[in-house]
């Protein structure tokens, strides 16, 4: 059944998903959407605050990854708890938890900066991080719920396509904000009260861009907050949250979930790479800003690709398209891992078009079949995006080891070489 919102008075709730319906209503669909380009661009900073820490603290690149495992560990942290709440209070409440919690993480930028120590930063970044895991558990099931279940994968595809504009547009503003302000001098030349003053000088100038992302995320939280009643959600509220875990016993939900850890790992591994990669000598040897400002070309790959995914999906099995984009990132980073120049730069750029529909065909095809639990799954899946926390400083400590980041590109192509075999096994529709 399909809800015409025209039909209802705008005080009248719309029917959840528990009720076997679906709801047709453009004007939510605008506010997932939005929401989807918010934690999109704000996950996408931390590629060019990576460089920007590292520069600063010194650090190799196992430490400067543990930026990523600070903030998707609270993937695997808030995930189920999250959940929870959207089973207690409802998608669009929860949706303003989560955004006031973003802006609380964005505001602990200023006692990280005033301390001038890494461990301050990743704190802050957890905290952003358990946001935006509320938001997320929030946005993937409630984007299948807002139109025919036939259409789920590609909607979610688009709706995907407005995480990629965010982090498509955040990292060039951020390249010019953080990295373009990086001082000439090496901070390990220096020692004492000068370092400490060159890392709190340096630091403000992270705090002034996350403050700005703090007064907007208090300005959606109202607005959302205000049409809190405009969904009536019903869920299986059955159970304790740690029930949801008897869903990894269903094969397809538990490979999906799996592939899900592998391929955010395998995504941000390459996002956080990417800056240094082109810095090198035997690639494209670009400073550090202009190689930041090369960011948003990984990113935006995956805008394009999922507006085209989105109508791919509809014709075209999504466990084969995902087999053959999986194939094609394995081809690309072999290209770039065994070449110099141009080719080696961009062909890793590219990855991010291979990437364009994975993690919305990975979400809705182990997905399939859920019904009432779709909050439950949407839990455990978001818990495995934790594969952002684990697989980046692998692949860090792999390059420290080898001294080649081409060498340890070998860590994100195994990744998708299980993603790949997902998408095969997946390739039939689930029956309920």
């Amino acid at each position: 059944m399909t809800i015409d919102p025209a039909a209802a008075s705008s005080s009248d709730p719309l029917p959840g998903e528990g009720d076997g319906t679906h709801v047709n209503a453009p004007d939510l669909q605008l506010f997932v959407f939005a929401l989807f380009f918010i934690f999109g661009g704000i996950t996408s900073l931390n590629d060019v605050l990576i460089p920007k820490l590292k520069e600063l603290f010194t650090l190799n690149y196992f430490q400067a990854m543990l930026v990523q495992s600070a903030f998707f560990a609270a993937y695997f942290f808030v995930s189920l708890p999250a959940a929870a709440i959207v089973k207690r209070a409802g998608y669009m409440r929860t949706a303003s938890i989560g955004l006031l919690t973003m802006m609380a993480g964005c505001l602990l930028f200023i006692p990280a900066a005033s301390s001038a120590t890494f461990g301050m930063f990743l704190v802050a970044l957890f905290v952003l991080a358990a946001g935006i895991t509320i938001v997320q558990v929030v946005a993937n099931p409630l984007i299948s719920l807002l139109g025919a279940p036939q259409t789920a994968h590609s909607r979610l595809t688009f709706a995907q396509a407005f995480n990629s504009l965010g982090t498509t547009i955040f990292p060039w503003v951020g390249s010019i904000l953080i990295l373009g302000t990086l001082a000439t001098v090496d901070p390990a030349t220096l020692s004492g009260a000068a370092l400490a003053a060159y890392r709190a000088e340096e630091a403000q100038v992270i705090v002034n861009t996350y403050l700005g992302l703090a007064a907007a995320l208090a300005i959606v939280a109202i607005v959302v907050f205000a049409r809190r009643n405009r969904l009536q959600d019903v869920h299986d509220r059955s159970g304790s949250v740690l029930a949801s875990f008897a869903l990894l016993r269903r094969p397809r939900f538990g490979f999906g979930a799996a592939c899900i850890f592998l391929y955010v790992g395998a995504e941000v591994a390459i996002g956080s790479l990417i800056v240094n990669y082109l810095m090198e000598a035997d690639v494209l040897a670009l400073p550090e800003q202009v190689a930041g400002q090369h960011v948003p070309l990984y990113w935006g790959g995956a805008l394009v690709g999922r507006f085209i995914g989105a109508g791919v999906l509809r014709v075209v099995s999504p466990g084969k398209v995902l087999a053959a984009v999986a194939t094609a990132a394995i081809v690309l980073i072999a290209i770039s891992a065994n070449s110099t120049g141009a080719v080696a730069g961009y062909s890793l750029l590219a990855v991010g078009l291979a990437n364009a529909i994975m993690f919305p065909t990975i979400f809705s095809l182990a997905s399939e079949g859920l019904g009432r639990r779709a909050a439950d799954g949407s839990g455990i899946i978001c818990m495995a995006i934790v594969g952002g926390a684990v697989i980046p400083p692998l692949t860090g400590g792999l390059a420290d080891a080898s001294g080649s980041l081409a060498f340890a590109l070998v860590v994100p192509a195994a990744c998708y070489a299980v993603i790949g075999g997902f998408g095969l096994f997946a390739r039939r529709r689930a029956t309920a």
